[in-house]
């Protein structure tokens, strides 16, 4: 008894697109930039309020957040239909990779959401300086997924950076320096990362 050439050819044509698609390069570099960019220099502004340097409301503190949200929310809007383009954007590996980072991004959002809903209610913004530790622990988790999809052991150490980070973050809770390390850690976990993952990115549109 032969085998059907016409699904034996579609066969290998499945498994190709497997592999293509396992193989895919990942595409949220940009977005790991644009975020260790913005949300590094709301850090550094909380930095500089909590510290004296810059001399105004205490409130403005919760404004610098809610527009790097904001000015964050329309670039993410920008990165994704600009990789949508991509060659691999609708691989099996993006799509998982996007799913967790985006699960992931709503928890710590809806986090800072809730400290800020106990500060209104509280008149206790304690909570507010767990969040570097919290997004720091939020990062880890998603570069360790991300390795495990991808196969890549450095996915895996940046995600042990990321803990460490989270780790002190947490020794420093109460102290102003816990700003600057949180913006130096968004460099190691998410710009130096997401700048390596752009050098492999495809530069041809589809």
């Amino acid at each position: 008894m032969t085998a059907d050439p016409t699904l034996t050819d579609d066969l290998a044509h499945l498994r190709a697109m497997a592999e293509a698609g396992r193989n895919a390069p990942l595409l949220n570099g940009p977005v790991l930039v644009a975020a260790s960019l913005i949300f590094g220099a709301a850090s550094l502004l909380q930095w500089a309020i909590q510290s004296g340097l810059w001399q105004t409301e205490p409130m403005t503190q919760l404004w610098v957040w809610v527009a790097a949200s904001v000015v964050f929310a329309a670039t993410l809007f920008a990165l994704i239909r600009q990789a949508s383009h991509k060659p691999g954007f609708g691989s099996y590996a993006n799509h998982a990779v996007g799913v967790a980072w985006s699960g992931l991004g709503f928890g710590i959002f809806v986090m800072w959401l809730s400290f800020l809903a106990v500060g209104f209610v509280s008149d206790n913004w304690t909570l507010m300086w767990a969040m570097p530790s919290l997004v720091a622990t939020t990062y880890g988790t998603a570069w360790v997924i991300c390795g495990g999809l991808a196969r890549a052991r450095w996915m895996n150490v940046v995600g042990l950076v990321a803990y460490a980070g989270a780790v002190l973050c947490g020794a420093l809770i109460g102290r102003v320096e816990i700003y600057l390390v949180f913006a130096a850690l968004l460099v190691a976990t998410a710009l130096v990362p997401g700048l390596i993952l752009m050098r492999g990115e495809p530069r041809a549109a589809v």
